[in-house]
């Protein structure tokens, strides 16, 4: 399966849910945001459905996300089955970290190969301001239990927000130093209700990358390919890599072959454009597996080709809690 660039398409994120256990400043709006009712949104066998078409077309990996998609019914079970499915080769979880610490061997062994965990800060005030409440001893200690049962290699997400937490990449980064872990720099993107929040609170990747070298010393290019969103680089001596993603002042569009479903059945075709194709109508509607094929094979070919965040086309139809990530 390719896009009309020729891009091709073999990695789909699926958001579990539309609901999260925190309330991060750059994901959701302080207040305001319309949670799909239960069902609406799809349901464990149809998402294995639409997950088994993926595959069909070309789809070897997966990664989970959501809201935060542990706090969706039954996550264990679902993640069973859709490692299950023939053709899909990896499978990963996007997740805050604050129920791994119960879910990280039973979603190990039901056959989760990685996880990657947002961590902004170790600062535990800080940690609480962006989340507007959340607990980063939660965090770390999902993270060890993560570790314990393997869902490795360790990758942490930070987005870094102005005037939140742009001074804590360097104690973030120095982790790197004796673990062997990929801490992963993003540039806030705007969102909806966000965005012109979002707009004003970006630092660029290259601001980030200045100060971790001033204080750690200087950056070793590991991958520069843009085979991945994440530019790695690594520290002298250290164990782990770190990562920048630029969505905003380095767009990686011309290699993305990644496609979104999310959590209402929708394939989002670019992450920062409107741009939906509806799945779960017609598959509710009694749609053959046929049918629902050539839906989802369409849509896919007319992905755009990027996005337009230089023209200040900003996606206003959901905030990013609504789309995963």
């Amino acid at each position: 399966m390719k896009d009309q660039y020729g891009r091709p398409l073999t990695d789909l994120r699926i958001s579990l849910t539309d609901r999260c256990n925190l309330r991060c400043v750059y994901c959701m709006p302080e207040e305001g945001i319309d949670f799909r009712p239960p069902d609406d949104l799809v349901q464990d066998d149809e998402l294995v459905l639409l997950v088994r078409i993926a595959a069909d077309l070309g789809v070897r990996r997966l990664r989970l996300t959501g809201g935060e998609p542990t706090v969706r019914p039954r996550v264990v079970d679902l993640v069973r089955q859709l490692a299950a499915i023939p053709g899909i080769e990896d499978m990963a979880m996007t997740t805050n970290g604050v129920l791994l610490k119960e879910l990280a061997a039973p979603l190990a062994a039901a056959g989760l190969q990685r996880v990657n965990i947002s961590l902004d800060t170790l600062d535990p005030q800080k940690f609480s301001r962006i989340t507007r409440g959340g607990h980063v001893e939660k965090v770390l200690a999902g993270l060890a239990a993560a570790e314990a049962v393997r869902l490795t290699p360790i990758k942490l997400n930070s987005v870094v927000v102005r005037g939140f937490n742009e001074d804590d990449v360097v104690p973030l980064a120095a982790l790197t130093l004796e673990r062997p872990w990929e801490i992963r720099f993003i540039e806030m993107m705007p969102f909806s209700s966000v965005g012109d929040f979002a707009e004003a609170a970006v630092v660029k990747s290259e601001e980030t990358m200045a100060a971790i070298e001033g204080a750690l010393g200087p950056l070793e290019p590991v991958d520069l390919s843009g085979s991945d969103p994440a530019r790695t680089y690594r520290l002298p001596r250290a164990s782990g890599t770190l990562g920048f993603i630029s969505p905003v002042s380095q767009p990686f569009c011309a290699k993305c072959g990644r496609l979104r479903l999310t959590a209402d059945g929708r394939l989002r075709l670019c992450l920062l454009r409107d741009d939906e194709v509806d799945l779960l109508t017609p598959l509710r509607a009694g749609a053959s597996y046929a049918v629902l094929t050539e839906i989802f094979k369409a849509g896919a070919f007319r992905r755009p080709f990027g996005h337009a965040l230089a023209e200040k086309m900003f996606p206003q139809a959901r905030a990013m809690i609504q789309i995963g990530g």
